[in-house]
């Protein structure tokens, strides 16, 4: 294994592209530690140290890399790029336009990318103006009001820099996707959660230990290593269909003849739907902090989320988010398979291209019959993804213990970190040399 390693920085392609990324990794923990300016550094001590890991600030904490709590230039994390990615592709399933700009190719991908990056810049100009207020009001700091000088000119500086920090991680982003190794995005989510495992698995500890149960925290690490099984086992499942190609003569020459198979995944999606399902989840939560409390019917619906949905910076998430989250991810899960690979695009192709599934008549049939076995092992599929990120959260509601890592963020990093994997055993098997994951 240690030969493994070292075959990865023998190469120096291979080499510059994972120090760099390392520098890149470097670069965003130290912006996450830099407060921004104009906030009352001796209340944001005081708040990290009464704060607590449960709710939707727990789970945006996580996201953040700790970014949040700290109320540093990082604060928003990469989640607004996220949310406007999904924007783009919902948008481009109803809007013509955009579906062909898909279809375009590079080119076409290229502007769409660009309309992401604008997109992302609105979106951290509106969640850093919520954050500037929700921090002033101390609706999710405990009460603990972290800009006491609430200003226009003082908000006006927080938001320029949160939304400037919000770019910085974008760029960091593409940068480590150019030029390093991974995606970048995905790779920037799995550092900030990753670094706050120390801190979230040690307030596990104390809450068990408090209580006498050390049993609990044994228990839950070793669900926590059966799930990381799991979701490796689950990740590399998948459904082999066989594709005959006819023989063809061209002069002298005999071309096709052969067998191969598309390998469609069991989960083809990935770790996507979680994301989507997380970020759609954190609407409600987020909309009925900076919405006024007057009127019965809002004061009812502004009560209900925060108590189901853990609107407050210490409510606990509760049953309903489970429920939730459980169908949207299905849910996405579906609609993400689909955008992914088309049926009839791909049996289309492989009637260009001479071939055929045994038994199935290629063209209409063929698109049927894909879609067919799609449908049902994306079930399964979709399923697992639900139940494994609800898992540890149901734990936490049987057992009364705040969890905020859940299986959303497992998922993440167990899927960004096989995602890199196979690209650095691509650049190892290309000069023959033995794989990690082999």
């Amino acid at each position: 294994m240690l030969a493994i390693y070292r075959h990865m920085f023998a190469i120096p392609d291979l080499r510059k592209k994972i120090l760099f990324t390392l520098a890149m990794f470097a670069v965003y923990r130290l912006g996450a530690t830099i407060p921004v300016p104009g906030i009352d550094l001796d209340a944001v001590r005081l708040f990290q140290e009464q704060q607590q890991v449960g709710g939707v600030f727990g789970l945006l904490n996580l996201f953040s890399g700790g970014a949040l709590e700290a109320f540093s230039v990082f604060s928003l994390g990469i989640m607004p790029y996220i949310t406007a990615s999904i924007i783009m592709q919902l948008l481009a399933v109803v809007i013509p336009k955009l579906q062909a700009l898909q279809e375009e190719g590079e080119s076409g991908r290229k502007v769409i990318t660009q309309w992401t990056r604008y997109l992302t810049v609105a979106l951290a100009l509106i969640q850093s103006t919520g954050f500037t207020f929700l921090f002033h009001t101390g609706q999710f700091t405990q009460g603990i009001d972290l800009v006491p000088n609430y200003t226009p000119g003082r908000v006006a500086l927080i938001v320029l820099t949160m939304t400037a920090g919000t770019a910085f991680i974008m760029w960091l982003g593409e940068l480590i996707t150019q030029r390093g190794v991974g995606n970048g995005m995905s790779l920037l989510i799995f550092v900030s959660i990753i670094s706050q495992f120390p801190f979230v698995f040690g307030q596990i500890w104390f809450q068990t230990a408090d209580v006498g149960r050390w049993g609990r925290f044994i228990v839950i690490m070793a669900v926590f290593l059966a799930m990381v099984v799991a979701i490796i086992y689950m990740d590399q499942a998948q459904r082999r269909i066989p594709i005959q190609f006819a023989k063809r003569v061209r002069g002298r020459r005999v071309l096709g003849g052969q067998s191969t198979y598309i390998p469609l995944k069991v989960n083809t999606a990935g770790v996507i739907p979680v994301i989507f399902a997380t970020s759609v989840m954190l609407f409600p939560a987020l909309l009925v902090t900076a919405i006024p409390s007057d009127g019965r019917i809002v004061q009812a619906v502004r009560n209900w989320v925060d108590t189901n949905l853990g609107g407050g910076g210490a409510g606990q998430i509760s049953i309903w988010y489970v429920i939730i989250l459980f169908f949207l991810i299905i849910f996405f899960t579906y609609f993400y398979t689909a955008i992914q690979f088309d049926p009839e695009k791909q049996a289309e192709m492989i009637q260009r291209q001479g071939g055929f599934i045994p038994g199935v008549r290629p063209g209409r049939q063929t698109a049927q019959y894909l879609g067919h076995i799609l449908n049902r092992i994306t079930l399964p599929g979709s399923i697992f993804l639900a139940f494994i990120s609800v898992l540890p959260t149901i734990a936490g509601l049987i057992w009364g213990i705040a969890i905020s890592f859940s299986g959303v963020s497992i998922l993440i990093v167990v899927g960004v970190a096989l995602e890199t994997m196979k690209q650095i055993e691509s650049q190892l098997t290309m000069r023959n040399y033995e794989g990690i994951l082999t």
